[in-house]
């Protein structure tokens, strides 16, 4: 595939022109340092951050209008989030549509066994294509340079940025709701508290990687915290024998009409929820041995996230009924309300660190994304440096810092979110399609993990079947979101498959380069070779060159 791009660092060594290739060539010995250990892996697992839904956010801001269009695609694959604040702000969208509390709690197990699925199959294409970048990686080595960049192009236009924007202002709700009791909050005083938000979390992982995980690893802790109050509460209510709800007869007793369609819907609104499984997968270069930590991070993690959402919810209704649940807006701030007494601020605390510690993460992965994205020449090549003393991606932190902030300033957050959940969703099957593929196409290739084929098929027939509701439930919200990935499709052949641009073009980007790279003091790491990467790209017929190499280097023979 874009093989040339892959070894950006060697290339750069072919085009002493450019004083910024020169720097670039590596020849400090400047890479990716290895400081994601197992604990900080299930940190990164368990603590991702998603923006809720349109009908999850609390009402601490004024958001747009709610539409039917957030019953069905809750957001950009971000309902409530890996443990993240929907646990604690709404969990209901699963028991609204399910219509009785015993059949969510089932949604809420069978999605948790499907993420389980899904994640294991992530585990083997994470070892078998050892490579940064998540799913963008596996979908560009397995079908192509196109398929990858739409995969890379939604993510940095809308995914990542309206994500890490809602996240940042529902952290500022909960910080500024205190001084505010009687009426919302300003709003430019929530986008101003988010900005800093994310301002100072982009400085720290600018850093270090060592303090990015560190402060996930410690949010993530004491989120786990607070959620184990919340179980443990609802252990005491079931002693007090308050569990009306949870006897058979009344868990199964249905508040709405059951249907096919809002079952569907409940367990897309589960699968959602689940978000940021794969999270991993985005900093496989920086796990420490990654081919045993990655499976053991997933395995620990995907059974935690399970057990907390299936007995989470089972203690919210030791408390509240079906009713008073939908009705509330914060659930575990109603929980506490009600169990809690004078310590009922913990849970307000606990969203605010939640969001806080949810932003850090979403900045730690989606920094490598575009970091994985630029080294294969479908972002600016600026974006794959690395500070010379740090080894952390600045430029590609300081670009999902910018692109964040720019959300901030946009009035439809909201609705973007909705469009691109249904493609976000899409590429989940897509990727474990290519672990089929590649089964097919090099089966010989070093596999440190296989699973039976069995474990992607049923992923896939859950997949099809959410995937095929979404459309015929909501035809113009998809019709949307596709709208908005092919948009990809003439940048990706004017700025990647165009090789041969005007040299005014490429001077131009040189000039960028060189500039942001003295500015940011970083140049480009070492990228080892690894031999099932080589073997999985070695028969391509797509070729292509990084946007800013000059013409004289684009000799499609230099990079067979």
């Amino acid at each position: 595939m874009e093989k040339g791009a892959r070894h950006r660092t060697n290339a750069e060594k072919n085009h002493p022109e450019g004083s910024e290739s020169k720097t670039g060539s590596g020849e400090g010995g400047v890479s990716l340092k290895k400081e994601i250990g197992l604990v900080s892996a299930c940190g990164i697992i368990v603590a991702p951050e998603h923006s809720c839904a349109v009908n999850d956010i609390p009402p601490l801001a004024e958001a747009p209008e709610a539409t039917n269009v957030e019953k069905m695609l809750p957001d950009s694959g971000f309902v409530g989030n890996i443990i993240g604040s929907g646990i604690f702000v709404s969990p209901k969208g699963v028991l609204e549509n399910a219509g009785s509390v015993g059949l969510a709690l089932i949604v809420w197990i069978v999605t948790g066994l499907i993420t389980a699925v899904g994640a294991l199959c992530y585990a083997e294409l994470g070892v078998t294509i050892p490579k940064s970048g998540g799913d963008y990686s596996y979908v560009k080595d397995i079908f192509g340079g196109l398929a990858g960049f739409l995969r890379l192009w939604i993510a940095v236009l809308v995914i990542y940025p309206t994500n890490q924007a809602v996240i940042a202002l529902t952290f500022s709700n909960y910080v500024l709701q205190p001084f505010f009791p009687t009426c919302f909050p300003p709003e430019l005083g929530l986008r101003l508290l988010a900005a800093i938000c994310l301002l100072l979390l982009t400085w720290v992982n600018c850093s270090s990687v060592r303090w990015a995980t560190r402060v996930q690893d410690i949010f993530t802790a004491g989120k786990l915290l607070a959620l184990a109050l919340i179980i443990i509460m609802g252990v005491v209510q079931i002693g007090k024998g308050e569990y009306f709800w949870l006897e058979p007869k009344n868990a199964f007793e249905t508040f709405q009409e059951p249907s096919i369609g809002l079952i569907a819907l409940a367990f897309l609104q589960g699968s959602f929820a689940y978000g940021g499984w794969n999270f991993l997968n985005y900093v496989t270069e920086e796990l420490v041995d990654p081919y045993k930590n990655l499976p053991r991070a997933i395995f620990i993690s995907i059974p935690l996230v399970t057990f907390v959402y299936v007995f989470a919810n089972v203690a919210y209704v030791t408390a509240m009924s079906p009713q008073e649940l939908l009705a509330s807006n914060a659930v575990a701030v109603t929980f506490g309300e009600k169990l809690l007494g004078v310590m009922s601020w913990i849970m307000p605390i606990s969203v605010a660190l939640s969001t806080f510690g949810g932003v850090n993460g979403s900045l730690f992965t989606s920094s490598r994304l575009f970091f994985a994205g630029a080294r294969e020449g479908h972002l600016p090549s600026v974006l794959a440096m690395i500070h010379v003393k740090r080894c952390t991606p600045i430029p590609a932190l300081l670009f999902t810092c910018i692109s964040t902030l720019l959300m901030l300033v946009t009035g439809d957050i909201y609705t973007l979110i909705n469009y691109v959940g249904f493609i976000n969703y899409l590429f989940y099957g897509v990727t474990i399609a290519g672990q089929i593929v590649l089964r097919w196409k090099k089966p010989d290739i070093p596999r440190p993990i296989k699973i039976s084929l069995l474990f992607p098929i049923i992923y896939l027939l859950f997949w099809a079947f959410l995937l095929v509701f979404s459309l015929w439930s909501e035809p113009v919200v998809c019709g949307i979101g596709l709208a908005i990935m092919l948009t990809g499709v003439p940048v990706y052949f004017l700025g990647v498959y165009w090789q041969h641009k005007p040299i005014c073009v490429h001077n131009c980007i040189k000039l960028i380069t060189l500039v942001s790279q003295k500015m940011c003091v970083v140049v480009y790491p070492n990228v080892g070779e690894s031999s099932e990467t080589e073997m999985i790209n070695e028969n391509t017929e797509e070729q292509w060159q990084p946007i800013n190499q000059p013409i004289a280097s684009k000799d499609k023979n230099s990079v067979k």
